[in-house]
């Protein structure tokens, strides 16, 4: 199959690295346009059979998938300039926050194939989550393939677009409020006297080990928390501060927030 993604940032090269990777794309059936030729060039370093054009509507009379790795308010243009020469048979798969089917069915101006999906950062370390919407003129198969392009990059899940926003204030923000929480705890362990650098190191540590034993053992998450606290132990008085501290409700009300945001934003 030939796949083509129209914008080289670091989304679009994190899932290119995915494909090739785990050998469902091949490089001489990946085509990429971008306005910038340094960044083609750079690409053409890493990977020299990938086809590469400044012009966004070089390589679209052969692909099969095309995604849409352009910043949200580049989406107009692009679309407006693309839309003439798109394939019928073409999946249109979509990445950008705040982009509903149906915004991106208008611009295109007829009913295309499409799927909108919203990953988060770690794709670009293969651990990524990714939301899959497929439109009505998604065949069983062809959704299929996306989520096995998608899977390069990380885990999927099929969502009703209604849970798109629920989705960004969990998935799409949630590896900021990590962020936060792993820079926490690495500086309560430098103010007990732990070198910063092994402080990150061991933070990181525990929280994708903690992840892990969640996916894996598909105990739930306050099953495992209280086989790490034992009676008058030292685990749980430290969870006893985090609840008197409104460590949960905060996190619940972090998440709304963001979720509500999303909201606004998808209304335009």
């Amino acid at each position: 199959m030939n796949v083509g993604f129209i914008g080289a940032g670091n989304m679009a090269t994190a899932f290119m690295g995915g494909l090739l990777s785990t050998g469902i794309v091949k490089e001489e059936n990946l085509f990429l346009t971008d306005a910038s030729q340094g960044a083609l060039d750079k690409l053409k370093e890493t990977w020299p059979s990938v086809s590469v054009n400044t012009d966004n509507l070089a390589f679209l009379d052969r692909l099969d998938f095309l995604v849409l790795s352009v910043k949200p308010h580049i989406y107009e243009p692009v679309i407006l300039q693309i839309r003439d020469y798109i394939r019928p048979e073409t999946v249109i798969i979509t990445i950008a926050a705040g982009k509903t089917r149906k915004q991106v069915n208008d611009l295109f101006g007829k009913q295309i194939k499409l799927v909108r999906t919203m990953p988060n950062t770690p794709a670009l370390v293969g651990e990524g989550m990714t939301a899959v919407c497929p439109g009505e003129s998604i065949s069983s198969g062809e959704k299929e393939q996306v989520l096995s392009l998608l899977a390069a990059v990380g885990k999927t899940e099929v969502l009703e677009e209604s849970y798109f926003d629920a989705f960004t204030g969990l998935c799409g923000s949630g590896p900021a409020y990590v962020y936060m929480f792993i820079e926490a705890l690495a500086d309560a362990a430098v103010r007990e006297g732990l070198p910063r650098d092994k402080a990150y190191t061991m933070a990181s540590q525990t929280l994708l080990g903690s992840a892990r034993m969640v996916l894996e053992t598909g105990q739930h998450p306050g099953v495992l928390k209280d086989q790490v606290c034992s009676p008058g132990g030292t685990t749980i008085e430290a969870v006893g501060v985090l609840e008197e501290k409104g460590f949960r409700s905060t996190v619940m009300e972090a998440v709304r927030a963001c979720t509500l945001k999303s909201k606004a934003l998808s209304r335009g």
